[in-house]
């Protein structure tokens, strides 16, 4: 599958080209630094900036599939879904965030008392996100949030899926950079999850 990849050097995006790669698939890491892609079989790095949404519908274009793991602060979410809807590309998954995860019915997590107050704008961006796809009508579309806690670990395999609930065990509520690319790796190749989210963890 030609899958096209934005922010592949990211702790998620590198996880989820590797994940791509592992598994043969053919992957345009679309880069703002194209020298800092490992190199990878079936990688093919390319120069492109989230701010371009000409450009990069032109890089997405040919492609079975777009994802996108950049961060929401620093990028344009209405850029970033016109660029997959122009391109033509069939597919297109976002790498959410926990924030807008529910922890009791209508309570997000952005919006409890203890929420980090560093997370938050980038919490909320990811939300307005999240309600951006939900109103789109041509774009086949799924936004996979990690749990609260999205850390480097191990490829275990072993983790949850869910849909808008936040996921907790004994420990808290967590999932790895490299498990969570194991689950969005899994979308893309059986889709179950069209124009929703859901989120992974342990």
């Amino acid at each position: 599958m030609k899958v096209a990849l934005i922010g592949a050097t990211g702790n998620a995006g590198s996880r989820i080209l590797a994940e791509l790669s592992r598994r043969g698939h053919e992957v345009t890491a679309i880069v703002r630094n194209p020298e800092k892609v490992p190199v990878q079989p079936n990688v093919t790095a390319t120069k492109g900036d989230v701010s371009d949404q000409g450009r990069l519908s032109e890089l997405l274009a040919g492609h079975d599939v777009a994802v996108s793991a950049v961060h929401f602060t620093q990028s344009d979410p209405q850029k970033l879904i016109e660029a997959a809807r122009d391109s033509g590309v069939k597919r297109y998954l976002v790498v959410g965030g926990a924030g807008s995860l529910e922890v009791a019915p209508g309570v997000r997590l952005v919006d409890t008392p203890d929420f980090p107050s560093a997370y938050k704008a980038e919490a909320t961006a990811g939300a307005i996100f999240l309600d951006l796809l939900r109103q789109e009508r041509d774009l086949e579309w799924t936004f996979i949030s990690p749990s609260a806690m999205f850390v480097p670990g191990e490829r275990t395999g072993r983790f949850r899926l869910g849909k808008d609930q936040l996921l907790t065990n004994e420990q808290g509520s967590s999932i790895s950079f490299e498990d969570y690319a194991i689950a969005l790796v899994d979308e893309v190749e059986k889709p179950a999850h069209s124009r929703q989210r859901f989120t992974v963890g342990y």
